[in-house]
């Protein structure tokens, strides 16, 4: 019995079987295309069939959406889609593309929209059908997010946006997006509205987005432009002048809080994924030529992949906190701890990597000679990325030490 499933209760436990046996039929076969190393790097047509294919299998099968009530198009469990995400984890499976709609847009949604926008909006979510993005940073709002100056101006029971969004992930292909709108100048917080929009209908008539190309030449970022785009008051969640509030709640969620959301890690080992991780370290360091033997003979590399086990083991065991209720009292005690430690990991793991490849780590995606066909190049230029998303490293220090340790406010 593995460690994950030993405090199943008789529906989880059922369902991890279920979840098992159902993969172990259905998982798809290596797809014709290379895949990014995550969904937010999904940049042709092609990829995102392949993805969205697998996504909507998973969901008819139960496997996606799985606390959420029927009434919305969930599976009616109770928690229990961390268990589908264990198992596809354990599977290898594809990730599931639609990571923004399924980590921040549906629990966003489900606690603040209205009933009718829940119904209408969640079921093709859940099925990837409709994949959705997020427009909170702008070019001079990112960390000071309650900064963004993207306004809406009411005209009758619509509102006219005017403004620009950038680092967009997923814009190019997302018929949906969450924003956090200005509605009111004169206030900074209580300014702040919130809004779905369908952006993919609008392109061309009020809608533009601009690839940003990075340094590992993928473009999974986007500018998003708005110019006098039209929406109706019903795409409005919560109350006006509440989207603060509201977007904390994506942030909870875009920070690891819950299990309401896809799994984040996985992927099939093949041509076409990249699993980041201390096995692949240790596959990597086993087959990594140096001089007479192998970097695995290197006692000092050993010794930091042996330090880099430990540290991820230590995550696995405090992400188990999520299940004691006395050590969530407070909600972003754990959230930012996860968001922290994760995108840090993955960074010194992309680091390790590319020592352990040693002259190998200069050789990219083109290189046949490249290791591991040059997927830890890219992890390690996307790594830098991780710990700057979803507010940096220091701002959740800062956030965990004044708002849940209590200590005073740096100046």
């Amino acid at each position: 019995m593995s460690e994950s499933s030993r405090n199943d209760t008789a529906e989880q436990a059922e369902f991890r079987q279920y979840c098992r046996e159902w993969l172990a039929e259905n998982k798809p076969s290596d797809p014709p295309v290379r895949l990014p190393q995550s969904a937010l790097e999904i940049m042709t047509e092609p990829q995102l069939e392949y993805l969205q294919a697998w996504q909507k299998s998973a969901y008819e099968a139960g496997l996606v959406g799985c606390d959420y009530p029927k009434e919305v198009g969930g599976g009616g469990r109770k928690d229990c889609q961390r268990v589908a995400n264990a198992e596809m984890i354990a599977a290898r499976t594809p990730f599931l593309p639609n990571v923004i709609g399924l980590g921040m847009a549906a629990p966003t949604v489900f606690y603040h929209a209205r009933d009718e926008l829940k119904q209408r909006l969640l079921p093709r979510l859940f099925s990837g059908e409709d994949i959705w993005c997020q427009g909170f940073s702008e070019p001079g709002a990112g960390s000071d997010l309650a900064s963004v100056q993207t306004f809406a101006e009411r005209k009758g029971d619509k509102w006219l946006i005017n403004g620009h969004k950038v680092w967009t992930s997923l814009a190019h292909f997302a018929e949906w997006m969450i924003i956090l709108l200005r509605t009111d100048k004169s206030h900074k917080y209580d300014g702040l509205s919130y809004f779905v929009v369908p952006i993919r209908s609008a392109l061309g008539k009020g809608v533009t987005v601009r690839p940003l190309i990075k340094i590992t030449g993928e473009t999974g970022f986007n500018e998003v432009i708005f110019e006098d785009l039209e929406v109706d008051d019903s795409y409005r969640l919560d109350e006006l002048g509440k989207g603060w509030q509201v977007a904390m709640t994506t942030l909870l969620h875009e920070r690891g809080a819950g299990e309401l959301q896809s799994p984040r890690s996985g992927g099939m080992r093949s041509k076409s994924s990249h699993q980041i991780s201390t096995s692949t370290l240790i596959d990597l360091a086993r087959n990594t030529r140096r001089g007479e033997g192998v970097a695995a003979d290197d006692p000092l590399l050993r010794d930091k992949i042996m330090e880099q086990m430990i540290y991820e083991k230590g995550f696995e065991q405090n992400q188990r906190r999520n299940r004691v209720q006395a050590l969530t009292d407070h909600p972003m005690r754990l959230a930012l701890q996860n968001k922290l430690l994760a995108s840090e990991n993955a960074q010194q793991i992309s680091e390790l990597a590319m020592e352990i490849a040693g002259a190998g780590s200069s050789l990219y995606l083109s290189d046949e000679n490249a290791p591991a066909g040059g997927q830890w190049p890219l992890s390690y230029m996307n790594s830098f990325g991780m710990t700057i998303a979803a507010g940096t490293s220091e701002v959740q220090r800062n956030i965990l030490g004044e708002r849940v340790l209590g200590m005073p406010k740096s100046k």
